[in-house]
């Protein structure tokens, strides 16, 4: 059973990284590794999983009325051509964008929860993917000095869709799905903070999904490691979320990526000497 010590430090770890392009899932692995958990427990990463409901709950909170208005576009323009704008379509880059990762994260469930919970993939994955993050950064300051970027109004379909395949290597731990998404953002020409707002709204059905499917398949063990304690971890995860939204938001809209990306780089090489030199196991 998770003692509530480690209910609330994966909490926080959740709340602070989920929405950060640095890995929820990879330093949710090194905590639990840390903690002295069994990374490979299939009720450890289900919990990990299911604490997202925290962070779901706080972007819901933090874009109330951004989704209320999106979801009544999208409803009015099921039935009435004219009602069609730039909202609409904004919903439908969400909803096909968050398709693919779906199908993805059904079909590598095994690969993903067991194999990918390796801490060697983690570090070499917070080194490597800084380099596509570093491509899009690079895109988007040749875009916006030629002054070629889109906005949320110019969002399409194909940029859900485009954005969603991106996705899907999120489900490799050290990846991150907010580092993902944003970077195929930033590529795709649209600006950085239309962009992260995009990658909150894709989060929604991803982890949402995950949630529902981690809390059904494992509902056996679930218990095992306290219901209390599943409780004070999506607590914490949803206050500390919803100030990393915040915060994201607002640094983004003046700022670049790069200083994630140093820090994933720095994350990703001391893990790995760690790694190498034994003072921690990789699974």
């Amino acid at each position: 059973m998770l003692s509530y010590f480690d209910a609330v430090v994966l909490g926080i770890v959740e709340g602070l990284t989920e929405f950060l392009p640095v890995s929820s899932t990879g330093h949710l692995t090194v905590a639990e590794k840390m903690l002295g958990l069994r990374v490979d427990d299939k009720a450890v990463t289900a919990y990990t999983v299911i604490i997202q409901f925290g962070a779901i709950v706080a972007t819901f909170i933090y874009f109330a009325k951004k989704i209320a208005r999106l979801f009544m576009a999208w409803v009015r323009g099921l039935t009435n051509a004219d009602a069609r704008g730039h909202n609409y379509t904004l919903a439908w880059a969400v909803i096909v964008g968050s398709i693919p990762v779906g199908i993805a994260g059904f079909l590598g469930k095994d690969l993903i929860a067991g194999p990918l919970r390796n801490l060697w993939v983690v570090a070499a994955a917070l080194v490597l993917w800084s380099a596509v993050m570093v491509w899009a950064e690079k895109r988007h300051d040749a875009l916006e000095a030629a002054g070629d970027q889109r906005g949320e109004g110019q969002v399409t379909m194909r940029d859900g869709i485009m954005i969603g395949l991106m996705q899907c290597f999120s489900l490799i731990p050290g990846v991150s799905r907010s580092g993902a998404t944003i970077s195929a953002g930033l590529l795709r020409g649209i600006d950085r903070v239309t962009a992260t707002e995009l990658s909150f709204f894709m989060a929604i059905p991803a982890l949402t999904a995950g949630g529902v499917f981690e809390a059904v398949q494992e509902r056996d063990t679930l218990g095992n490691l306290g219901f209390g304690q599943m409780a004070v971890g999506m607590l914490v995860a949803f206050v500390v979320a919803y100030a990393s939204i915040a915060w994201l938001l607002k640094f983004v809209a003046t700022n670049s990526l790069m200083a994630f990306v140093s820090y994933r780089v720095v994350a990703g090489l001391a893990l790995a000497a760690a790694l190498g030199v034994g003072w921690i196991a990789a699974t």
